[in-house]
């Protein structure tokens, strides 16, 4: 257990000398906080005013950032309070000059104001302006960013308020349409210091969502400021990113904040979103029945004229009495026919004359012929014809060819 600082002790000078057994007393702590926060200047700060209230000649209030849930305390004279015209109430946008002051005994920190301004409507379009037109040059309201709708969603997420008519709208006006559609709701504070950052967490939850085919933010009608944070640029940041398809529907016709530019299509009113993320069941059956008539009208009547045609085709002579063709080239071929039949007897007839006159030819040349006359062909024993006798020996045998038939025979004499 760590013994207590005895007060006699002499404290350690700064933060970094401390140590467990030299500790600084929470007293002087917040001492050290206050003259830290006293060395600081004035400084201008802008918020959204709550809790206002007075106390003799000073006003308390609490300051809210416009676009995180961050809040701190304050102190005015009230006679800033009073010289505003119409008046100052809770949820009124200021700027007022503060030195930030240090509470000692309650360890808070509050700002002193002495000056008050109020940020009125032409201050804020023109900020709005600004705005549209820097995030408007990085391309972000650029039509080739934007998604086409799917035809039929099966899926659509919702991002709504906790309570309000924009949820039913949407969903009534949808399912009258399409009566199978389903949806993913997120319900978010839609106006306020919680509205941006619940809203994109919403968009971001719904874009990661597999099954979401579409997204819907969707809000009632209501003031300027009301809809200031749907003009915010972290939520214009995070709905440029979102790959689903996105539909704006914030307030009504006249009302249109920076989603309304970013998102993939505009609606008017939450009801007219209800009607355009979805197509009419009804108009859809209709324009099919449309359509399966006209294409049933489409293929009787190309039947018709096929049939027409047909039927033209078969009362053409050429189909009535085909043999018409027929007959001329009949007589034709009959013709050519005969020709041929003569010019193939012809051709014959004189091939066979041309071949008896080379039978002749061949006859008359044969040897044949020769011994038929009574003559004979000698053949020595080698084979050769036998001209003369002095080349035969006395007793060679010879080979004797007649007319018909042969024979053999031995020389015994040799005449020359």
């Amino acid at each position: 257990m760590i013994e207590p600082v005895p007060v006699s002790e002499t404290l350690p000078e700064t933060a970094g000398d401390t140590t467990p057994e030299r500790p600084w007393p929470v007293r002087h702590l917040t001492q050290k906080v206050k003259e830290y926060v006293d060395r600081m200047p004035p400084v201008w700060v802008e918020g959204q005013v709550l809790n206002l209230r007075r106390w003799k000649h000073l006003a308390f209030l609490t300051l809210r950032d416009v676009e995180a849930d961050v809040s701190m305390s304050a102190t005015l004279p009230y006679a800033e309070v009073e010289a505003v015209a119409g008046g100052l109430a809770d949820g009124a946008r200021i700027i007022v000059h503060a030195k930030p002051a240090w509470w000692t005994k309650s360890g808070s920190l509050q700002l002193d104001a002495r000056e008050l301004r109020t940020v009125g409507l032409g201050e804020l379009l023109a900020r709005l302006e600004a705005l549209r037109e820097r995030l408007a040059a990085e391309g972000l309201f650029d039509d080739d960013r934007k998604v086409p709708l799917p035809f039929v969603p099966n899926l659509v997420g919702l991002v709504c308020a906790n309570q309000g008519d924009a949820e039913h709208d949407v969903v009534v006006n949808a399912r009258e349409r399409w009566p199978s559609v389903r949806f993913e709701i997120r319900r978010v504070t839609v106006q306020g210091a919680k509205c941006v950052p619940e809203t994109t967490a919403a968009i971001r939850e719904l874009d990661a969502h597999p099954g979401v085919d579409v997204i819907v933010v969707a809000r009632g009608g209501g003031s300027l400021e009301d809809l200031l944070p749907f003009s915010s640029e972290a939520l214009v940041r995070a709905v440029a990113e979102c790959a689903t398809p996105l539909v704006s529907a914030i307030g009504h016709e006249k009302d249109s904040p920076l989603l309304d530019l970013v998102a993939d299509m505009r609606a008017s009113t939450p009801t007219d979103a209800g009607k355009r993320i979805v197509p009419d069941a009804m108009a859809e059956r209709r324009a099919v029945v449309r359509a399966t008539e006209a294409l049933r009208a489409a293929i009787e009547a190309r039947l018709d004229r096929e049939a027409a045609t047909l039927i033209s085709y078969l009362t053409r002579p050429v189909l009535v009495h085909p043999d018409r063709l027929v007959e001329p080239l009949s007589e034709e071929i009959t013709r050519h026919h005969s020709a041929a039949r003569r010019a193939q007897g012809a051709l014959l007839r004189a091939m066979e004359a041309h071949l008896a006159g080379l039978a002749a030819s061949l006859r008359a040349l044969s040897p044949q012929s020769t011994l038929d006359r009574g003559y004979a062909v000698v053949r020595a024993a080698s084979g050769a014809v036998v001209r003369e006798a002095r080349v035969l020996a006395v007793g060679e045998r010879v080979a004797l060819r007649f007319a018909r038939g042969a024979a053999e025979a031995d020389i015994s004499v040799t005449t020359p």
